[in-house]
């Protein structure tokens, strides 16, 4: 079943839902320093997320991770949040 879009998600009584975010998933390896960020296909993602590396690269050696991150969207200067 395919999802559609809707103009008004009304929920029946006892049912609750949140906002799906997509997002991205990686493997991630650590080894002597060094952090590898690949996508399930193989391709190198590091240079894309820099601050997934930088805050995985204090892993203990030869430990390696299945990510799933989602990106926030950037907020305006001109509309702060309330």
């Amino acid at each position: 079943m395919l999802a559609a879009s809707v103009s008004d998600p009304a929920l029946l009584p006892g049912w609750a839902g949140e906002p799906k975010r997509d997002g991205f998933r990686a493997l991630v390896s650590a080894d002597a320093g060094r952090v590898v960020l690949r996508s399930r296909r193989g391709t190198e993602m590091g240079p894309s997320f820099p601050e997934v590396v930088g805050a995985t690269v204090q892993l203990p050696d030869a430990t390696s991770c299945d990510l799933y991150g989602c990106l926030r969207p950037k907020v305006s200067q001109a509309a702060p949040l309330r």
